[in-house]
Parts: structure tokens; C-alpha cells; sequence
């Protein structure tokens, strides 16, 4: 696999990204460190749900065991 960086204007950028699903690119947004990217926010909060629901989804099989709520809230 090949690695490509791109300056996409803002103006096209969400084209861009839709443009790119549809040919089932794998994207790895690198954030512009001029700015902050709302986008690039979302996609944070949404892999972070992901990677929860993963998580549950693992301990509802016995893979993993979850910590208590009461010992998450003790670590603060």
C-alpha cells in the first residue's frame, strides 16, 4: 500500500471525502495545525464510540472484563 498527502481546499474538502468512499480509499485524516478542523473533531468523538462499543461487545462475550463504575470513579 502506497501513502499519498493532499492539500485539499476547504471548499472541496467534504467532496473530497465523499469522493474517496466511494472508491473505498482508506483515509487518514492528518490535522491541519493551523486551524481546528470540526470534521476531523467529529471523527475523534466517533472512533472513540466505536472502539466503546467494540469494548462491550467484547466483554458481552467474556473476552474482556469492564471495570466497575465505582473503581473508574475512584481513579479521579
Amino acid at each position: 500500500m502506497r501513502q499519498v498527502v493532499l492539500n485539499i481546499p476547504d471548499s472541496k474538502f467534504k467532496y473530497f471525502i465523499k469522493l474517496m468512499k466511494e472508491f473505498n480509499i482508506v483515509l487518514n485524516e492528518i490535522p491541519d495545525s493551523t486551524a481546528s478542523n470540526p470534521l476531523s473533531e467529529k471523527r475523534k468523538i466517533s472512533r472513540g464510540l466505536k472502539n466503546a462499543l467494540k469494548e462491550v461487545e467484547k466483554a458481552e462475550k467474556g473476552k474482556v472484563k469492564l471495570q466497575s463504575a465505582k473503581d473508574f470513579l475512584n481513579e479521579f
